[in-house]
């Protein structure tokens, strides 16, 4: 398993040091296609949310990703030397396997991330950019995400980002009838969280997109109103609840259009939940009295309140992900033995035709059950002579004498580089 991670998440860097390693989705494919580039890396993908950048590579030898992610965000080295984490080998499968069935993640068990990590999988696949090793892997990790559903509990007791944003509203409403709610983007995240608004009383929906057909789509949904984003701080006074998802780099909400909202509200407050990286909002607009701003850091404090049961079954989950990772373990190394035992059949075949055509001229005339017997019997000869050192370059995948095992077999049969001598 040749296998490097890099990456940042809510737990080793703040957001002001994620936003800068963010890579909007239109920009996926060419952040893809710049790691694929990179010496020793035959596959990568690039997984980044909100809460979470990371490069995931197959390599042919170890890979400078680090170099990379500094240089492709033109971020200081220094500056993210403490943020950073990388995991190599089997802690990189664990590490993909645990974000997959959000064992990683800010509020565990939420569903969101695995639809994420397919979405980069599916980017990255069509590029070209996953194929073999990283296929197997990924894979492999959605099937892990599914059977930690299945088999317990973590799911049901969840809390997401689009709910602990509900209870937060709540918190500085009292009451969410007959709120007004502005959707400022329309990806999935922000109609998730404008159902869980409306489940808990919200009234009128407002949505503003880049795409203005995506921004109708959606309020068609809610039985709301789209506006051109050209329009979007005209209408922002008619909010109590601003939520931003946009793709874009800078804020689109700032101090002055705080104070001008304010004052188009007459000091009636409102509520921004920002949950966009890079930040829609920008900071200072929290020190605005009656504005209200909360980041996806800030929903973290929420999601982390009465999680005893979640951990509960967040244990349960650990257990399924490392037996997970000690078969996957397994199965990518008894795959590695795969060319040299193709390899070995291939020419004891090879030995086998041959000797069958030197000796069919000294036979002479044989019949069709002959040449059947001839066949069978020499096939049998073959299998049974290979079938102890298959069987042990099978079982000893695992162990730590595996290369000198398959060194032994080539060298025995003649073997260079798992291929046939000629």
């Amino acid at each position: 398993m040749n296998f490097q991670l890099i990456g940042v998440n809510h737990n080793s860097a703040p957001l002001d040091v994620r936003e800068q390693l963010a890579v909007p989705e239109a920009r996926l494919p060419e952040a893809i296609g710049a790691l694929v580039k990179q010496p020793g890396v035959e596959e990568g993908m690039v997984l980044s949310t909100c809460n979470r950048v990371e490069l995931l590579a197959s390599t042919s030898q170890s890979a400078d990703l680090r170099t990379f992610l500094c240089s492709y965000f033109g971020v200081n080295p220094e500056a993210l030397h403490s943020h950073l984490y990388e995991f190599q080998e089997r802690e990189a499968v664990r590490h993909v396997f645990r974000v997959a069935a959000s064992l990683d993640s800010m509020v565990v068990g939420e569903p969101q991330i695995l639809g994420q990590v397919k979405e980069a999988y599916t980017v990255a696949r069509g590029l070209g950019a996953v194929h073999s090793a990283l296929e197997a892997l990924l894979s492999r990790a959605f099937a892990v995400a599914k059977r930690v559903r299945t088999e317990t509990a973590i799911g049901s007791s969840s809390v997401s980002v689009a709910s602990v944003a509900v209870q937060l509203a709540e918190k500085i409403f009292g009451s969410l009838d007959g709120k007004t709610v502005y959707l400022v983007g329309a990806g999935k995240m922000a109609e998730l969280a404008a159902r869980h608004l409306i489940a808990h009383g919200a009234g009128k929906i407002i949505v503003s997109n880049r795409t203005h057909e995506r921004a109708v789509q959606l309020a068609e949904a809610f039985g709301g109103e789209a506006v051109p984003f050209d329009r979007l701080h005209e209408v922002a006074e008619r909010a109590d609840i601003i939520l931003t998802s946009t793709g874009a780099s800078e804020p689109i909400f700032r101090k002055e259009h705080g104070e001008k909202l304010i004052k188009g509200r007459r000091n009636q407050p409102v509520f921004f939940i920002d949950i966009a990286v890079p930040r829609n909002v920008a900071p200072e607009v929290n020190k605005l009295d009656g504005l209200f701003l909360y980041d996806v850091d800030d929903l973290q404090s929420i999601a982390s309140s009465n999680s005893t049961e979640r951990k509960k079954e967040a244990q349960r989950a650990e257990q399924i992900v490392e037996s997970e990772v000690t078969r996957f373990a397994a199965r990518m190394k008894s795959l590695a033995v795969v060319p040299t035992i193709l390899s070995l059949q291939e020419y004891c075949e090879t030995i086998r035709q041959a000797e069958l055509d030197r000796v069919r001229g000294k036979l002479g005339q044989i019949t069709p059950e002959q040449e059947a017997a001839i066949e069978a019997a020499t096939r049998g000869i073959i299998n049974k002579l290979l079938h102890t050192p298959i069987t042990t370059l099978k079982s000893s995948a695992a162990h730590p004498e595996a290369a000198t095992i398959e060194e032994m077999v080539r060298r025995l049969f003649n073997l260079n580089n798992g291929k046939p001598r000629s």
